[in-house]
């Protein structure tokens, strides 16, 4: 079996990163059998180049390989390109085509993109992973094909299972090796030799003398995020190549070719965002505590007023009934505050022919704020002298003593609390 190294200069493969080198040596290992191999990766990573090795190394060398880009090639015609198809199965078919899998019968099949497949290209898969078997459009007769599938993908084939984009099944059935291959932000120490040999490639290419970076350049180069990854890298190295007159590259000038190249990290923002998911977390729980005790304020309300209705207390003294009649109405029915018959005090008699506006409005509030302090102490009141009633009734069990209450236990835990019982 051929060493990383050497796979290393047969194929044009450059770097020393040990995540690299592991998905090579899986390459190797793989390569002398039968077994499907999925290759996962962003865009531009350089995923094509495993399939190329896998298939040099294995017993098929000497057969065919085909890649195929799944997402290029149109939903509609897609069967009929691995399939093949009849003459006559649909417009525009007027003589039989064999498909991708027939003419690559004995050798191997690279389908690049196989996240882009349709559901129904993916069962069309499945059968010919499972027994080697497929149908051409148009057809009845199933025949038989020897090949063997290396797929590539850039997507989270967990989520696409997840959203009901990919099968489940064959995803496992692609995927009996998984080989990932790294993306050039986490292959640091091979930015730059990357970007040396495609700037002497291009020099040599555009008969010119090859590019150089000064040392600020390489920093920039190095601490780049690189989202299109060496696809991007060599896009550049060629923009530069061509672009610049000079062949000593600085800071600034290859600054401008590195979209976004000062906030690539952006870690402020994502700091903002998660300041923000707190904030709005906190105010969550907020509302939800609010609500909690409007409908604990309910409860008691409710308690009160069918225990006044039943005759069941008879300590219920008559000072109430005002407050509760003004809150749910004489039939037990909650009325709108607005409805609600506003309270009219008037001043002593002797007062009223010396201040009759001024003195009537002053003692109006004075003795409207009076009577409603009044009214919530003694809410307060019987509210602490129901509740002790009923842990006396229930000895002291707090479940059944809010059971009866008809609140929650927290509640008339939290209310035990705050009246010291």
């Amino acid at each position: 079996m051929e060493s990383v190294q050497a796979i290393k200069q047969r194929f044009g493969i450059i770097g020393n990163d040990p995540k690299l080198n592991r998905a090579l040596e899986k390459a190797l290992q793989v390569a002398p059998t039968d077994i499907s191999v999925l290759v996962t990766g962003e865009s531009g990573v350089g995923k094509e180049v495993v399939p190329k090795i896998v298939h040099a190394l294995s017993h098929r060398k000497h057969s065919k390989y085909i890649a195929v880009n799944c997402g290029a090639i149109p939903e509609g015609t897609i069967d009929s390109e691995l399939f093949g198809h009849e003459k006559g199965s649909f417009t525009g078919a007027t003589q039989t085509r064999s498909g991708y899998f027939e003419v690559a019968d004995g050798g191997t099949i690279f389908l690049d993109e196989v996240g882009e497949l349709p559901l129904t290209t993916q069962v069309r898969l499945l059968r010919i992973l499972e027994n080697g078997e497929f149908l051409k459009v148009g057809s009845s007769q199933v025949q038989k094909t020897n090949v063997r599938i290396v797929a590539a993908t850039n997507m989270n084939m967990i989520d696409a299972i997840k959203k009901g984009k990919f099968r489940e099944d064959l995803y496992y059935r692609l995927s009996t090796v998984e080989i990932h291959i790294p993306p050039l932000r986490d292959r640091k120490e091979d930015i730059h030799l990357l970007f040396r040999k495609f700037a002497s490639d291009f020099g040599q290419k555009y008969k010119m003398p090859t590019i150089r970076l000064d040392d600020d350049a390489v920093q920039l180069l190095v601490k780049y995020r690189w989202p299109g990854n060496i696809r991007q890298l060599r896009n550049v190295a060629e923009q530069v190549s061509v672009l610049e007159e000079s062949r000593a590259i600085s800071l600034s000038t290859l600054n401008g070719y590195l979209p976004h190249a000062n906030d690539s990290n952006l870690p402020a923002v994502i700091e903002r965002e998660s300041k923000k998911g707190d904030f709005s977390n906190e105010r969550e729980i907020l509302y939800k505590v609010l609500f909690d005790m409007k409908a604990d304020l309910n409860d008691l309300k409710k308690l009160t007023l069918e225990m006044l209705n039943s005759g069941d207390s008879d300590k219920v003294q008559e000072e109430n009934e005002t407050l509760i009649r003004k809150i749910y109405g004489s039939n037990g029915e909650e009325v709108e505050e607005e409805e609600a018959a506003p309270v009219e005090l008037l001043p002593p008699h002797e007062d009223r022919d010396e201040k009759p506006k001024e003195i009537a409005q002053e003692d109006k509030y004075h003795f409207a704020e009076e009577i409603q302090e009044e009214e919530t102490l003694s809410l307060q009141a019987k509210e602490i002298e129901l509740i002790k009633k009923s842990l006396e009734r229930n000895r002291g069990k707090r479940k059944a003593a809010a059971s009866e209450l008809g609140i929650s236990e927290r509640t008339l835990y939290r209310k035990i609390k705050q009246y010291d019982l």
